[in-house]
């Protein structure tokens, strides 16, 4: 038995003023003479000893009374507990994307708040963290209104960022009794994470009742040319085979494909859309279907088709290439050996070497890195090249080498009209152009796709090994050819252009670093922002001559179309998608943690989390009792003093 207020308990001294009161006989006794005197010696006996007895039995009933009193008012009661102790209650509410999910009673998240509410009492104190916020010491009405109004967000919290805020709550409570509920359906959790954990918890796996998940993974773009393109998704399945499985592809609200598919059980697919060129594409990809994850069957993605294409001509002039590379459509640069701006280089999107004698190591190198990035280079040879050093440069892409110098006049005769170059360029094949000639070439050894070809079969101009490399055999000065004077020199070159083209990044994830580059100019007090109908924020920037770069990581929280915009001008359209990790349904077993952790529990529910919980801080109050007793005491010495006579 314990007592709320033991202070009290010091007025039981009191109860000696009674005893005394009735060990001491103050009331004087009168003389009265009688005749009989041994009657009134028998009578005078038995009346003091019938009265001795009753005020014994008042005495005891007082003393009774007195007690219950006072224990009554010390307020005692039977607690597992220690009630001087307050309740605190430290609650982890995972609110991620894999909580947006049907359960066997609906929406995981909706349902774990509504039960979180129901079962608390408000007694206690709470802390409640989620993936975005963390409330600390509230109570039970302000526990019951941001639960309410929890939502999903796209930010996931690790377990580790969760155990390291419990101890950190440990380390600032005093005289509290602290409980610790991790709710959460373990998502990309592992065992191991838990094993430093020093702190008992309780913990609660929410569960879906669906077990498999189709989403789209990601989108890639190939095929492109001066008219369309392939877009080629990836749909991901975590389950049995489906079939006849829908999908779309829009451009922003314009439906402009739809096809349905198949797919094979825990398997990754492409699916491929063929889409016309535009000019700024809004991507958005639907799947059709109800499964575990919802937020996963959409994807978003931006073609920016609108940005200029870079092109680097090293070498010697070349009025061709400006003319052919207008300021439309290119940004076209010109740049002598000498002068090379290295740092510009992983910058562009084709490089034209024209007609060098020889390609320095440190050029070798940047082209080798900006060929393996992805970049185009066009390769027209000098009448006097270094041989060695040109084929070191092919050598270490692995396409090939070059042959000496062959010096023969010979015609161009024949086009590969299948060539990606030459789609859309000719209605019809030609056979009556007038023939350019060169003088002398440089043959090529190795696997290259014929673009143009000398009358004797081998290629003035070709592709090597499919890659974005391409080789002219001859230097195209006037002394040497008469190439320049075809009508072929300007579809081809620009081609190479626009197949160089690479599309920014298609689109980017919401939690996570994004860098971004925008090529503008902005004033001192200017700000760039982001935004679309519904959301807006300024993101973290820093300005350089030509150009801002932004980096994103808390915004934005929702997938899809933004903009960036310099005084309410759209710069660049992005698009943000979830993080395709969200998707998986890799969960833990929750049982294992039974085994490694003695002192925490595992719950099938929170209902019965916090029933436990509530029966431990359960009060047993007895004041009431005490009251009654004094009561029932107060009657036994009226009835004493009414009926009992001695």
């Amino acid at each position: 038995m314990q007592f709320k207020n033991p202070e009290v308990l010091y007025f039981l001294v009191l109860l000696i003023i009674p005893i005394l009161v009735h060990l001491f006989q103050l009331q004087k006794f009168v003389k009265t003479p009688f005749t009989n005197v041994a009657f009134l010696q028998q009578l005078q006996r038995q009346t003091r000893k019938s009265s001795r007895i009753k005020k014994w039995l008042i005495l005891a009933t007082r003393m009774l009374l007195f007690t219950a009193l006072i224990f009554a008012f010390a307020q005692p009661y039977f607690s597992d507990s220690n009630n001087n102790k307050k309740q605190h209650n430290f609650i982890y509410l995972d609110t991620s994307l894999s909580t947006d999910t049907k359960g066997e009673k609906g929406n995981l998240l909706k349902i774990a708040a509504q039960e979180i509410i129901e079962n608390t009492d408000t007694k206690s104190i709470y802390s409640l963290l989620t993936n975005t916020d963390f409330y600390d010491e509230i109570n039970k009405s302000e526990l019951k209104k941001i639960l309410l109004k929890v939502e999903n967000s796209s930010k996931k919290l690790d377990l580790e960022t969760v155990l390291l805020k419990i101890s950190q709550e440990h380390n600032k409570q005093t005289n509290t009794l602290s409980k610790n509920i991790l709710i959460s359906d373990f998502q990309n959790t592992y065992s191991n994470e838990f094993t430093n954990v020093t702190h008992p918890f309780s913990a609660v796996k929410l569960e879906a009742s669906q077990k498999s998940n189709v989403s789209i993974d990601s989108v890639f773009i190939s095929n492109k040319n001066n008219n369309n393109f392939t877009v080629r998704v990836l749909v991901k399945n975590q389950g049995n085979k489906k079939d006849n499985l829908p999908i779309a592809i829009f451009n922003a609200e314009k439906l402009i494909s739809k096809q349905a598919f198949f797919i094979e059980k825990d398997t990754i697919k492409t699916i491929e859309f063929t889409v016309q060129n535009t000019p700024n594409f809004l991507g958005r990809l639907e799947l059709s279907l109800s499964d575990t994850f919802l937020f996963d069957n959409s994807y978003f993605f931006v073609l920016n088709n609108r940005q200029k294409i870079r092109v680097l001509a090293i070498g010697n002039d070349a009025d061709f290439l400006s003319r052919i590379y207008t300021k439309e459509a290119f940004k076209f640069t010109s740049s002598s050996l000498q002068n090379i701006n290295y740092n510009s280089i992983q910058n562009q999107q084709l490089i034209v070497l024209n007609e060098l004698e020889n390609i320095p190591e440190i050029l070798l190198k940047s082209l080798v890195n900006f060929s393996k990035n992805g970049g185009s280079i066009v390769i027209i040879p000098n009448e006097k090249i270094n041989l060695k050093s040109y084929n070191l440069f092919l050598k270490k892409l692995k396409l090939g080498a070059i042959k000496p110098l062959k010096k023969d006049t010979l015609n161009i005769t024949s086009i590969n009209y299948k060539h990606p170059i030459f789609n859309n360029v000719f209605s019809k094949k030609v056979t009556n152009f007038q023939y350019p000639i060169v003088r002398s070439y440089y043959p090529i050894l190795g696997n290259t796709s014929k673009i143009v070809s000398f009358e004797n079969n081998t290629p003035f101009i070709s592709q090597l090994s499919n890659s974005a490399i391409y080789y002219v055999s001859s230097s195209l000065n006037k002394e040497n050819s008469t190439f320049l004077k075809s009508p072929l020199i300007v579809p081809i070159f620009y081609n190479f252009g626009k197949m160089s083209f690479q599309y920014p990044k298609l689109a980017y994830s919401i939690d996570q670093e994004n860098i971004i580059e925008i090529e503008t100019q902005i004033g001192k007090d200017e700000i760039l922002t982001i935004a679309n109908k519904s959301n807006s924020f300024i993101p973290l920037q820093q300005t350089y001559q030509n150009k801002v770069v932004i980096t994103t990581k808390e915004q934005p929280l929702k997938a899809g179309f933004y903009s960036i915009l310099k005084e309410n001008t759209p710069l660049k359209d992005l698009a943000y998608n979830y993080p395709k990790e969200e998707s998986l349904l890799h969960f833990l077993d929750v049982n294992l943690l039974k085994e490694q952790h003695k002192n925490s529990t595992v719950s099938s529910s929170i209902k019965d989390v916090f029933e436990k919980i509530n029966k431990n801080n359960e009060v047993h109050w007895l004041w009431k009792w005490f009251l009654a007793l004094a009561i029932v005491s107060l009657f036994l010495e009226i009835l004493i003093l009414k009926f009992y006579t001695p």
